[in-house]
């Protein structure tokens, strides 16, 4: 594996978890705040589960992710940066939101229990990345990289478990961090996330072979018996 691409993947991931918990702390005004260092912490060990992951069962997919690559969808570069910007968001909010009291506080039971959820949701992504060496971070056909279809692991119960994985951490994150309103922002990145599933899918059915025959063993996207 080429070093330079590692040193770029603990950059880009250390760069990111800095930006996430100023957001977090500057917002909110201290330091001494659980759930905002229970949320970095999830945030973490997912960096450090999808890092262990890739480099012993794929480790071309590193390089993949690192940016994107010819081939992207521009739709889907759209949807990631309203992700990241919703995100950002998110985190803000939820400073100013202990900071100033707007929620009143949630019960601790719920926020540790949003916590194991988040924890969950988060290793469902490490498992479906662990299961998928084409899992790219911007949506593209790779037959540079000879794609086929993954049928292994969750891949085998749902067609888009990584998003399902995110919607859990999406919702439950929320009520770790015990405000509404980042609640009413996770409606929004729910719906991001839902409208990607849906163009990926479509694009996978148009351009990938085989991939309709998969879509009638495995019926649904990301909820088993909904959707």
């Amino acid at each position: 594996m080429n070093t330079k691409i590692i040193f770029r993947y603990i950059l880009r991931e250390t760069l990111g978890l800095a930006f996430m918990g100023t957001a977090l702390f500057w917002s909110a005004g201290k330091l001494s705040w659980w759930p905002g260092w229970a949320i970095l912490g999830v945030m973490a060990g997912w960096d450090i589960g999808m890092a262990v992951v890739i480099l012993r069962f794929n480790p071309a997919l590193l390089a993949e992710r690192l940016g994107p690559k010819p081939g992207a969808k521009t739709w889907d570069t759209v949807i990631m940066s309203c992700l990241g910007l919703a995100q950002l968001s998110r985190y803000i909010l939820a400073g100013l939101d202990q900071r100033f009291g707007w929620s009143g506080g949630f019960p601790i039971y719920i926020q540790l229990a949003a916590l194991v959820i988040c924890c969950l949701g988060y290793a469902l992504v490490v498992w479906a990345t662990q299961s998928n060496a084409y899992f790219s971070l911007i949506v593209r056909l790779q037959p540079d990289r000879g794609q086929t279809i993954i049928t292994t692991g969750p891949y085998h119960f749902i067609r888009h478990p990584a998003y399902s994985g995110a919607i859990l951490f999406e919702i439950a994150a929320s009520f770790v961090l015990a405000s509404w309103w980042v609640l009413l922002l996770s409606v929004l990145t729910v719906g991001l996330i839902v409208l990607r599933t849906a163009l990926e899918d479509r694009t996978l059915q148009a351009e990938l072979p085989g991939y309709v025959e998969y879509t009638h063993k495995v019926q649904f996207r990301l909820l088993p018996g909904l959707w």
